[in-house]
C-alpha cells in the first residue's frame, strides 16, 4: 500500500507520483536516525578520501618520486574505472534483495569488508601494481557503502523532507575528508597509522549504521525482473525517456570534474608548487581540508532546511556551481599557502551548498522511485567517473604553459575545473519536475 501525495507536498510544487512511496509508506525517521546516517556517510568518506587526498600521494612518492604524478593518476584512475561498474550494479542488486535483513544493510556490510582489504593492501603496497589494486578494493568498497547510504534517503523520507538527510550525506564527504585527514596527520610520519586508523574509523561508522538501520524487507512479488535487457540497462538511464535525470547526471559530472581537479591534486600542488615536503604536507592538506569543510558546513547546513521550506532545489544548485567556480579561479591565481586557503574556503562554500541540495533534487526525478538504488547508483557514479577522467586528462592539462623550472601548471588545471562547474550550472536549467 502506498501513501497518496500529501497536501503540503502538492502545495510546495512537488511532482510526486502516488506510486513513488515504498511499500508501507515513508517512515520519516527522526534525528537519531540522521546521526547514524551521517556516521555511515562520513565513515565512507573517510575511507575513500584519505587515500585519494593524501596517503596514495605519499605512497606514490615513496615508490618513485620522479613519477609520482603518473603513479597517482594510474591508481586513482583505474580504481575509479572499476567503481564505475560497481556503483549501478550494486544498486541493481540491492533493489532485488528480499532478505529479512532488508535491501540496503547487505551493501553496507560488503562495503566495510572491501574497505578493510583496501586499507591493508595500501599499507603493504611496495609497487605500482599493488598500489593500484589497493585503491580498486577501496573504491569498490566505497561504492557499496555509499549506494546503500544514498538509497536510504528515498527509502525512508518523503520528497520534501529529504533536505536534512541530503545535506548530511552530501556534506559527509568533506567532513569525512577533514576527520580522516586529522586522524592521519596525528600519526604522521607513521604510515601504518596514517593509512589503517582512518580506515578503521570509517568502517566502524558504516557498520554502526548497518546495525541500527530499520531496513524493512522488500516484498518478493514487487521485486523488479532481472533479464538480460535489465542487466545492460543497469549502467545507464535512457536520456530521451528521462531527460531531467540526464541533465542532472551531466551537471553533477561536470561539477565533480571541478572537485577532482583540486581534491586529487592539492597534495602534489603543495609539494611541487608551494614546496612542502612529503612529511609536512599532511598537516597542510589537513588545514586546507578543514577550511573547506568549515565553509561547507556553514553554508550547506542552512541550505538543506531552507530548500525544504521553500520547496526549491534548482536555484541553490546553480548558485553553488557558480560559487565553486569562483573558488577554483581564485585557486588558479594563488601564489602562497594563505591565498590558497582563501580559495579553498570559497570552493567549500560552493561545494557545501551544492551537496546539501543535490541529492534531494535527484531523488525527486528518479525514473523508478520504488526501486531507487539502481538509479541512485547511476547518479552517484558521476563522482567516480570524474575521478577517473581527471587523472586521465590532468597530466596533459598540467603541461600547458609548463617550463623547465615550472614543470606542472596547476593554474591551468584549476581553471579547467572552473569552466566545467559553470557549464554544469547551466545544465540545471532544462530540468523539469522539480523547482
Amino acid at each position: 500500500m502506498t501513501n497518496p501525495v500529501t497536501p503540503d507536498l502538492a502545495a510546495a510544487g512537488a511532482t510526486i507520483s502516488p506510486h513513488a512511496a515504498p511499500p508501507g509508506g515513508w517512515p520519516n525517521p527522526r534525528n537519531g536516525f540522521l546521526f547514524f546516517l551521517g556516521a555511515a556517510a562520513i565513515g565512507a568518506g573517510i575511507a575513500e578520501l584519505v587515500p585519494v587526498v593524501l596517503t596514495l600521494s605519499v605512497k606514490a612518492t615513496l615508490i618513485d618520486k620522479a613519477n609520482a604524478v603518473t603513479i597517482l593518476s594510474l591508481a586513482i584512475g583505474l580504481g575509479a574505472v572499476v567503481a564505475l561498474i560497481t556503483f549501478p550494479l550494486f544498486g541493481r542488486l540491492s533493489d532485488r534483495i528480499t532478505w529479512r535483513t532488508g535491501r540496503r544493510r547487505p551493501l553496507l556490510i560488503v562495503g566495510a569488508v572491501l574497505i578493510a582489504i583496501g586499507a591493508l593492501l595500501t599499507f603493504a603496497a611496495n609497487s605500482v601494481g599493488l598500489l593500484v589494486l589497493s585503491n580498486v578494493f577501496t573504491q569498490v568498497g566505497f561504492a557499496a557503502a555509499i549506494v546503500g547510504v544514498t538509497s536510504v534517503i528515498p527509502d525512508q523520507f518523503e520528497p520534501l523532507k529529504r533536505g536534512p538527510a541530503s545535506a548530511i550525506v552530501g556534506l559527509a564527504l568533506p567532513i569525512g575528508a577533514v576527520v580522516g585527514l586529522f586522524i592521519a596527520q596525528l600519526f604522521s610520519p607513521n604510515l601504518a597509522g596514517m593509512i589503517l586508523v582512518p580506515a578503521a574509523v570509517g568502517i566502524v561508522g558504516v557498520l554502526l549504521f548497518a546495525i541500527v538501520l530499520k531496513d524493512r524487507p522488500f516484498p518478493r512479488e514487487l521485486r523488479p525482473p532481472f533479464t538480460a535487457v535489465a542487466f545492460f540497462s543497469t549502467f545507464w538511464v535512457n536520456p530521451i525517456k528521462h531527460p531531467s535525470f540526464a541533465w542532472a547526471w551531466w551537471s553533477r559530472l561536470l561539477l565533480f570534474l571541478g572537485v577532482g581537479s583540486v581534491q586529487g591534486y592539492q597534495a602534489l600542488y603543495l609539494i611541487f608548487a608551494l614546496h612542502f615536503d612529503a612529511v609536512s604536507v599532511a598537516r597542510a592538506v589537513f588545514i586546507s581540508t578543514l577550511t573547506l569543510t568549515v565553509a561547507a558546513l556553514i553554508f550547506g547546513g542552512i541550505t538543506g532546511k531552507v530548500s525544504d521550506k521553500i520547496g526549491r532545489r534548482k536555484p541553490f544548485v546553480m548558485a553553488a556551481a557558480v560559487v565553486f567556480a569562483i573558488g577554483l579561479v581564485t585557486a588558479a591565481n594563488a601564489t602562497s599557502y594563505p591565498s590558497f586557503l582563501v580559495a579553498i574556503a570559497i570552493v567549500g562554500a560552493g561545494q557545501g551548498i551544492y551537496l546539501a541540495v543535490d541529492l534531494a533534487l535527484v531523488s525527486q526525478i528518479l525514473p523508478d522511485p520504488t526501486n531507487p538504488a539502481k538509479d541512485m547508483g547511476v547518479i552517484t557514479l558521476t563522482s567516480t567517473l570524474a575521478s577517473s577522467l581527471v587523472p586521465a586528462i590532468a597530466p596533459a592539462i598540467l603541461t600547458i604553459g609548463a617550463t623547465s623550472t615550472v614543470t606542472h601548471n596547476y593554474s591551468a588545471l584549476f581553471l579547467s575545473g572552473a569552466v566545467a562547474a559553470i557549464v554544469g550550472a547551466l545544465f540545471i536549467i532544462p530540468i523539469r519536475g522539480v523547482k
